[in-house]
């Protein structure tokens, strides 16, 4: 999911109301941050490089060295090569030194994510914060769940008042579907819409159905038909990449066609990094294919390889992947005054937001 941008001044807030790239408000809801990146006062990097998925296996790496009482459990293979599977399986089926070597890490993983939500709600942008989210591609595994679970038990026992919850999508599509509000009003009587999902290592394109005639408020959205490229594979220029999605795009266009689906001349891209009005990004895109960071001007260069939908060119709109990602529980939101998104993959993404009242 999300990667954390090079080392540059934090970004938080800077976008206006009403454009198509980067809004901070919506009807009902501020966005109060994104992208926030907190210098990490032990080291050169940034403080929610503590909590990524990268840190978890660095950790589990050291407990390996120092715990493991007899043969490795993971053998000789790196901490840094294990699939969730590979872990899972230490965790859920292997002898007592594996799992006493696993829960270790775990534990010690939980630490440094409370660590890291304290220091996030010590920021103005995310004080009263009380809901967090956790997305990414952490809680996929079941020592994701199980670092989670144990962060909250923490949490509670500092009496922090907060709360950690899971995405309760597919973190796949919760990327996809998080474009349903802030989908324009325009669109939304059509019967679905486009949206990608741009991270380190896969692009991810999807048909949303938002089902809006079903629940306004955008909790019965649902990917129909999507597909995935895994980039880092192929190790693709800027160029190769941006046709490589527009070929995506236009063919699931061909299967809305196919379908009889109504299509919103619209395309939704979340993708890292700080996301300015005019859709480029200054920071924090730099681990996309070919590098995307302004002057490169992505909404302009898609747009042109996009096929027409319904006789329009379509609108492509820019977002932060946090923002999009948190967006889809925002119907399960609803109770929170304020409130949060951590999304744990090679990095931290991260957002917060307020309900609006009245």
């Amino acid at each position: 999911m999300a990667d954390q941008p090079a080392r540059k001044r934090p970004a938080t807030r800077r976008t206006k109301t009403g454009g198509p790239h980067g809004v901070s408000r919506l009807p009902g809801l501020t966005i109060d941050s994104y992208n926030l990146a907190i210098p990490d006062p032990d080291g050169e990097g940034f403080l929610g490089d503590r909590a990524s998925q990268t840190a978890f296996r660095e950790v589990l790496d050291t407990v390996r060295k120092m715990h493991a009482t007899g043969k490795d459990p993971f053998g000789r293979t790196r901490s840094d090569e294990l699939s969730k599977k590979d872990i899972d399986l230490v965790l859920l089926g292997g002898d007592a030194d594996a799992s006493h070597v696993t829960h270790l890490a775990i534990e010690e993983y939980a630490r440094r994510l409370v660590h890291v939500v304290q220091c996030f709600r010590a920021q103005p942008s995310w004080s009263e914060v009380k809901r967090i989210v956790i997305g990414g591609g952490m809680p996929e595994g079941q020592f994701g769940k199980l670092a989670i679970r144990r962060a909250q038990r923490m949490l509670r026992g500092a009496r922090s008042g907060v709360s950690l919850c899971v995405l309760s999508h597919d973190p796949d599509e919760g990327g996809l579907i998080g474009w349903t509000q802030l989908l324009p009003a325009r669109f939304r009587r059509s019967d679905a819409f486009l949206a990608v999902d741009v991270g380190g290592t896969n692009i991810r394109c999807g048909i949303v159905e938002p089902r809006l005639d079903r629940s306004a408020d955008g909790a019965k959205a649902r990917v129909i038909e999507s597909m995935q490229w895994r980039h880092a594979d192929d190790d693709p220029d800027r160029g190769e990449a941006i046709a490589r999605l527009a070929a995506m795009l236009n063919g699931l266009s061909a299967f809305s066609r196919t379908i009889g689906l109504r299509l919103a001349p619209f395309v939704g891209i979340a993708c890292p990094g700080q996301i300015e009005p005019d859709g480029r990004i200054p920071q924090g895109a730099q681990n996309l294919p070919g590098d995307w960071e302004a002057p490169f001007d992505l909404p302009r260069e898609l747009t042109r390889r996009l096929d027409r939908i319904g006789g329009r060119a379509p609108v492509v709109a820019m977002h932060n992947d946090a923002v999009v990602q948190g967006l889809s529980e925002r119907p399960r939101m609803r109770a929170a005054t304020r409130w949060g998104v951590l999304t744990i993959g090679t990095g931290l993404g991260n957002a917060s937001f307020t309900n609006l009242r009245g």
